[in-house]
């Protein structure tokens, strides 16, 4: 069964920086692509950034390119999101979910492409 399961999240000053960790458990890391995703109050969930651990491969969204970093521990099963120069627009709950592919490609990091989710983080930036 796969599991995620997401931390670091928590309460930021706006030019603050916060690292997101997902654990991930029950499948091959490596035949998998990691995700983070956010979703603000009344907003849709969207797409922040997909890595694939087996060759590094990673896509940004617009909005995060230049001020996240996103990154995979292989031997400990681990992504990770380094968010820099936090703004109010990046507050939201963000979650980690995982697909069967090696393939990351521009325009694959999309809710509708993930079937197993964490339970989310919340990440708040003040003005």
């Amino acid at each position: 069964e796969v599991q995620l399961v997401e931390s670091g999240g928590g309460l930021v000053q706006a030019g603050g920086s916060l690292r997101l960790s997902c654990a991930a458990s029950g499948f091959i890391f490596n035949d998998y692509v990691i995700g983070w995703f956010r979703q603000a109050p009344g907003k849709e969930r969207e797409g922040v950034s997909c890595i694939s651990p087996s060759d590094g491969s990673t896509v940004y969204a617009d909005s995060v390119k230049g001020r996240f970093t996103i990154s995979s521990d292989n031997a400990e099963n681990t992504v990770y999101l380094q968010m820099n120069s936090l703004k109010p627009e990046d507050t939201a709950v963000y979650y980690c979910a995982a697909e069967s592919t090696v393939w990351v490609v521009p325009g694959y990091c999309r809710t509708s492409n993930f079937g197993s989710w964490g339970q989310g983080t919340q990440v708040t930036v003040s003005s």
